[in-house]
């Protein structure tokens, strides 16, 4: 096993972890009208797979913290990833739309092992001052996958069926689990002294959540994040509902707006020579927050065509590529020895939060496109609020190397 791979190996293998679930959600999107007409059931119906999937994801994040502590970072997240690869070929054989909804649920608890492990080894091989530059880049990976996945899902389920698609999940799944055993070090050393009974469990949690720097950054940046899943769910609502765009035309629409995310996260890891994480957040989120005021108020007002709407969409967008990875960086920074943990929290508050808003403009009957654009205004202003709020205990409060609950 190779004891010191380089630092752009190790970024590229996190990377690749990152987008494991978003994969696993993005490949499968075209396959829905084959799955529908092969079981015979609604689109509605199809959607709740993905539903299993967004509910799995956000308990499984605190599910793998404490293992992740307590056991190094390897082994629960080599366990995961064979749980992922297991319920991906059974998917193959399901025989009913209810037992793809149940195998999704686990298969999204094994795959979001990747998730919070990746951003907890940024923590173990990083340092702090470090984390917002690898997390911009890792970023990369993650808001590359929209574009990637639905068009790799949609090739393979076109040439092989839907079911292939499960299979070529397993695949690429099984190579970055190669590469994870053979080739990656282990970054934290087994901790007995990690308890996996509940209530010590729970107080971790809540010793981290109440922390001023994790509850001020991890709050903060899940609203001013929540933006992307806002606009995911809405622009369908938005751009085909309302301006009347074919798919074709949506789908390039979506592609160029995912560049400005994209050019965000990355346009970050320049201005963090010149500016602090906080500087920097402070400064991107005040950006959001005018951007979405201004969409809010010009939408109310009917003074928006599809133009303005896009290069609206674009740089409110291409602050929340800016502001994720400080926020992260930010939030994570004391936390050393439970860093697993508070990883799993911190992305089960970020998912928690889109995944809510997300849901709820799914379930709307509603095809008006302002209370899309209100809420995207609404969480940018909400995370502004608690910045302000916790920013100078947060700035006073040091940065710990060993925070844990007593």
């Amino acid at each position: 096993m190779t004891s010191n791979p380089s630092k752009n190996f190790i970024i590229c293998l996190l990377g690749a972890l990152s987008v494991i679930s978003p994969f696993a959600i993005d490949m499968y999107l075209p396959a829905f009208p084959q799955v529908a007409a092969d079981l015979g059931v609604s689109s509605a119906m199809i959607s709740l797979t993905l539903s299993g999937y967004f509910i799995g994801m956000a308990l499984g994040q605190l599910f793998y913290g404490p293992l992740l502590d307590r056991f190094g970072r390897k082994k629960p997240l080599c366990i995961g990833l064979l749980a992922f690869i297991a319920t991906s070929i059974t998917c193959v054989f399901a025989p009913t739309i209810e037992s793809i909804v149940v195998l999704r649920f686990i298969q999204a608890i094994g795959g979001c092992a990747a998730g919070v492990a990746s951003l907890a080894m940024v923590r173990d091989f990083f340092a702090v001052e470090e984390s917002a530059k690898i997390l911009s880049r890792l970023f990369l990976f993650i808001a590359i996958s929209p574009l990637l996945a639905p068009t790799i899902g949609g090739m393979v389920a076109l040439t092989f069926g839907w079911k292939a698609v499960f299979i070529v999940l397993a695949m690429i799944v099984g190579v970055i689990l190669a590469l994870i055993y053979f080739l990656l070090p282990e970054s934290h050393l087994p901790d007995p002294t990690i308890s996996l009974r509940p209530s010590p469990i729970i107080r971790e949690y809540i010793t981290i959540l109440l922390h001023p720097r994790f509850k001020t950054y991890a709050l903060s940046g899940a609203f001013s994040f929540a933006g992307l899943f806002t606009y995911v769910a809405g622009s369908p609502i938005i751009f085909m509902d309302n301006f009347h765009l074919s798919a074709k035309t949506f789908s390039a629409i979506f592609a160029v707006l995912a560049t400005g995310f994209i050019g965000g996260s990355q346009i970050n890891v320049w201005l963090l020579r010149r500016f602090s994480s906080e500087a920097l957040f402070l400064r991107l989120l005040i950006v959001q927050v005018v951007t979405g005021l201004v969409f809010v108020a010009g939408s109310w007002h009917g003074l928006y065509g599809l133009y303005s709407t896009l290069v609206l969409f674009y740089i409110f967008l291409s602050c929340a590529g800016l502001t994720y990875p400080n926020a992260a960086a930010l939030a994570l920074a004391p936390f050393s020895r439970n860093a697993g943990s508070a990883a799993a929290l911190l992305g089960f508050v970020q998912l928690g939060v889109g995944a809510l808003i997300s849901t709820g403009i799914s379930l709307s009957t509603s095809r008006d496109s302002f209370p899309i654009i209100f809420i995207l205004g609404a969480t940018s202003l909400i995370g502004f609020i608690i910045l302000l709020a916790g920013r100078k205990r947060a700035h006073d409060c040091p940065v710990s190397e060993d925070v844990a609950a007593a």
